[in-house]
């Protein structure tokens, strides 16, 4: 069902120095910063070969992040995004297997304009995952 790891995203305290860390140091390509008020965060893309390292920052007083950055205020891992060719046949699956889909089980727009769901961390390891519908032919390997 999963294909291809999209990105891996990381709260971090301040996504200036963050994005700065890795243009300067790492030599990545960095995004601008991009607001998503409807998430609660602001949003940097590193660019990497094979896939991508979102930097998360909060955004306003709500923001699902704020906790996460008070129990760990220097940042830190927040989640890992794979792909779906299908995301309510995703979600479907994944509830009739008992697995719990954040957010009422249906998908907002993320950050890259597609539809996604996050899985409770509990469900999987102890890691909060994010799934992201991608067009059939942008989703590798595939899997039944």
């Amino acid at each position: 069902m999963i294909g291809r790891l999209n990105h891996v995203a990381i709260v971090v305290p301040d996504l200036t120095a963050a994005a700065a860390l890795y243009k300067d140091q790492l030599g990545a390509a960095v995004s601008e910063p991009v607001p998503l008020p409807e998430h609660g965060v602001t949003t940097v893309f590193v660019e990497l070969s094979n896939s991508k390292i979102e930097l998360l920052h909060p955004l306003g007083e709500d923001s699902p992040v704020a906790n996460f950055l008070a129990k760990n205020p220097v940042g830190g891992m927040h989640h890992i995004c794979y792909e779906v060719a299908d995301i309510h046949a995703a979600i479907e699956h994944l509830t009739n297997q008992g697995a719990r889909v954040l957010g009422g089980g249906e998908p907002k727009i993320g950050a890259h304009n597609l539809p996604v769901v996050f899985l409770h961390p509990k469900d999987f390891c102890g890691t909060l995952i994010e799934l992201e519908e991608v067009q059939r032919g942008d989703c590798a390997s595939r899997s039944a």
